[in-house]
């Protein structure tokens, strides 16, 4: 048993070598697994649990606004991807192609979907004929193929993952503009109330837009090793797509006018930052909210008492799992420390564990998985205690991200202050910026650090631009990213 409890945990510390200690954690919790496909996961059922939970409740708000959910092909006809010119430049280095079936070549390559938008708007083109129909607010589920980098990293960076893809059209330029706010809020409700993570909404700089997008918005991370991580982002594409795939309309004066197109997306890189932000030396923490189990039950016991001590556990379990996920973990062969251990390793937010004494005495020991703390509760009033902690547990996750996404965005008033800054405290660098792409290459070309984006909460905007001193416009947040 020895050498299976020291093969079963974290064996670097996340402060001290953070890539390998989420290598570590993925793996070895179970998480997730690596396949033959080079930048592929497999996602084992905690990690999907964890998407599908976080998916249905984006998908229950999207309903509620209107959105309605369709299923477009995974391959996407060349002539397609060709019609819009600066969408298909900033995708043609990550397209995977199929040029044939068996011993026949296509006539035509057909892209494996890096995203949806040309393949949905030759269907648009055909279905917007009048205002009467519009808006058409459509959204699907899928997975997307992007397969140009050099370093994969799980959920940050691989080459299929999954996400939605919301393409939305309106009449009016006024009511496309009016859902940014909308879709925003969201993903940021939905990550903060699920995931337990906070991130910082803004604008994207003209140079980090989306290709093809008239403006780019975004909810941004920052890491625990100080690069930045985008997150959800929502793109206001005006008339480009539109004007490229013929999306027109008889508007109510009679006259044809082009459509107004917004495109937004959450993705299961959001797993990633959960996972990184969460998690300690002792492994994956969950947010009970998207747990696949919120509470496992140990029951310690010898073989002379054990039917007893099982029998107990089951009573235990039976009064909760009509409200919770839980797991009864009653496997022969394995000591109480190495299961206590193992599913801290799993992350599993909330942990019972019932001795003699506590079959005795008809109560249970809770053991928080976010701070360790252990408290009793009578069985009468076990479901409200277990409530109540896996409540503390989530919103305690979330203080903590919080805190930490606020100590790592630091102001800086000029460009030395910015370099000393970004090389020693990492993080997010709070700057003046006038606004001109000169500057903003130059600082990336000098540093590393590109503008995350433009907060929506500007603070208080400095005089002068932290590179050129020139009069500022913004205050933009600068990062080394992923």
């Amino acid at each position: 048993m020895g050498t299976r409890e020291n093969e079963l945990g974290v064996t670097v510390k996340k402060s001290e070598n953070f890539s390998e200690w989420y290598q570590q954690v993925l793996l070895k919790s179970n998480f997730i697994d690596y396949t033959d496909v080079s930048g592929c996961l497999a996602f084992r059922p905690a990690a999907y649990a964890a998407w599908e939970t976080l998916s249905r409740a984006v998908d229950a708000e999207f309903k509620k606004d209107g959105i309605e959910n369709v299923y477009f092909p995974l391959f996407i006809p060349e002539k397609f991807l060709m019609k819009e010119k600066e969408h298909v430049e900033g995708f043609a280095p990550e397209v995977a192609w199929v040029t044939g079936a068996g011993s026949s070549e296509f006539d035509e390559r057909l892209a494996v979907r890096p995203t949806s938008e040309t393949i949905m708007y030759a269907s648009y083109s055909k279905w917007v004929r009048s205002w009467r129909d519009l808006p058409m607010r459509y959204n699907q589920w899928n997975n997307v193929v992007r397969w140009e980098f050099k370093h994969p990293t799980p959920f940050i960076r691989t080459r299929e993952f999954l996400w939605n893809e919301g393409h939305t059209v309106f009449a009016t330029e006024k009511e496309a503009e009016a859902e940014r706010d909308v879709i925003l809020e969201i993903y940021q409700r939905s990550i903060r109330d699920y995931l337990a993570l906070p991130g910082i909404p803004g604008r994207k700089s003209d140079y980090e837009k989306f290709a093809g997008a008239v403006a780019s918005f975004s909810i941004e991370h920052i890491m625990p090793d100080g690069l930045a991580l985008q997150g959800p982002d929502f793109h206001i594409d005006g008339q480009n797509f539109s004007k490229a795939f013929d999306i027109k309309f008889l508007n109510e004066e009679g006259k044809t006018d082009y459509a107004w197109q917004n495109t937004y997306a959450i993705t299961t890189r959001e797993l990633g930052v959960m996972v990184a932000t969460h998690g300690d030396d002792k492994g994956l923490i969950l947010p009970p909210m998207v747990a696949h189990i919120q509470i496992v039950i140990v029951p310690i016991y010898r073989k002379e008492n054990m039917a007893e001590m099982l029998e107990y556990a089951k009573k235990v379990q039976n009064a909760l799992k009509g409200k919770y996920r839980t797991r009864l973990d009653s496997r022969e062969g394995y000591s109480p420390g190495y299961k206590f251990s193992e599913w801290e390793l799993k992350g599993v937010p909330l942990r019972i564990e019932i001795g003699a004494k506590e079959a005795a005495a008809d109560k249970v020991t809770l053991a928080r998985r976010d701070t360790g703390e252990k408290t009793e509760a009578g069985m009468s009033g076990l479901e409200e205690k277990a409530e109540e902690l896996l409540e503390k547990i989530q919103e305690n996750l979330y203080q903590k991200a919080e805190a930490l996404l606020k100590a790592s965005i630091h102001t800086v008033k000029d460009y030395q202050e910015f370099k000393e800054a970004l090389e020693k405290k990492k993080g997010m660098m709070h700057a003046a910026w006038c606004g001109s792409r000169e500057c903003e290459m130059k600082i990336k070309e000098e540093t590393g650090a590109k503008i995350t984006n433009i907060p929506f909460d500007q603070g208080r905007l400095l005089d002068k631009c932290v590179y050129c001193g020139k009069k500022s416009k913004h205050m933009a947040n600068f990062a080394r990213s992923y």
